[in-house]
């Protein structure tokens, strides 16, 4: 079985927390609980859980702010938002500033869980075995043991959820997915609505940071009215 996967929740509702912390541990995790979003920033820094469930509204700082702050520390942890509002610029922001996924409350726990389950990170490293590294265009290399992928050698910070999205693209070039197929099948979502938005989102935030030039992409192309691919070599 081994480790326990630990899950960090930032909620200042108490009730909330509680139901939560309740059905995580009924699943089998270990979890960490934060009422405000400074100990949850100490938290996250100092217990590095394997998935953060992260408010947006917070007393001390909200949760966009703990989010930018990890990712601009390096710490690229599943961030999951819990937000109140139905408003779609706060999810794309909130996947701007680097969170995997968002939920809007209220939220079903079943719902919570099977993103819980979907964002959390694999274990990645299988010991003893030789690294697989796969030499994509673009001077683009991707270490399949470590996660780690190298643009022309230099090293590339990229959340868990844009590594999955760019090792699925990367592994079968020339093959068209729909935003539907990807949220299917990278994000591991059943059901997919106004969703798709989130594959634009990452998409684009991986082009920024693999892209020679992001407004001209070379490497994760699209077609439009279909979908996106990666280039073949």
């Amino acid at each position: 079985m081994g480790e326990k996967k630990t899950v960090l929740i930032v909620e200042d509702e108490k009730s909330i927390v509680d139901i939560i912390r309740f059905n995580l541990e009924k699943e089998g995790y270990a979890v960490l609980t934060a009422y405000d979003g400074e100990a949850g920033l100490a938290a996250a820094r100092e217990k590095k859980p394997d998935l953060i469930l992260l408010d947006v509204m917070l007393p001390k700082m909200i949760g966009f702010d703990v989010c930018r702050l990890l990712r601009e520390e390096g710490d690229n942890v599943p961030v999951l938002l819990l937000t109140a509002r139905e408003e779609e610029a706060d999810k794309v922001l909130g996947l701007e500033i680097g969170a995997d996924d968002y939920i809007t409350k209220p939220f079903s726990m079943r719902e919570l869980m099977a993103r819980v389950k979907a964002n959390i990170r694999r274990t990645v490293m299988q010991q003893g075995e030789a690294p697989q590294t796969q030499e994509t265009a673009g001077g683009l290399s991707i270490n399949e043991d470590s996660h780690q992928v190298y643009k022309r050698g230099r090293a590339v910070e990229l959340t868990q959820r844009e590594y999955e999205l760019l090792t699925f693209l990367a592994s079968r070039p020339g093959k068209v997915y729909s935003r539907v197929d990807l949220m299917e099948q990278v994000w591991n979502y059943g059901y997919v609505g106004d969703d798709v938005r989130t594959v634009d989102v990452t998409v684009r935030r991986l082009r920024e940071k693999i892209e020679d030039d992001p407004a001209s992409p070379a490497l994760i192309l699209t077609r439009r009215g279909v979908g996106y691919y990666f280039a073949e070599q």
